[in-house]
């Protein structure tokens, strides 16, 4: 039997992680859990329990953050075609 390795099959992608799902990553966080851990624990991939965990550090906060104001990056000088 062959198992798979694609995150998508293993964790619905489309959506975001439950509140429930990021607090108990900070939890065991604070409980001197590694990301190894908290990822086997709770079958999320270490690069998504990291970015959690990160996120909570620089922010205090594991919410989604509306977009921002700026928008699309704006050109410093305009653009000239030479003919």
């Amino acid at each position: 039997m062959q198992t798979s390795t694609n995150i998508c099959e293993r964790m619905d992608c489309s959506q975001e992680l439950s509140e429930f799902k990021c607090g108990t990553m900070i939890g065991c966080h604070l409980c001197n859990k590694s990301i190894h851990e908290i990822s086997l624990l709770l079958n999320i991939p270490q690069s998504t329990v990291s970015r959690i965990i990160t996120k909570w550090r620089q922010l205090g906060t594991t919410a989604t953050q509306p977009p921002s104001e700026r928008g699309y990056r704006m050109l410093k000088h305009p653009v000239c075609r030479s003919h």
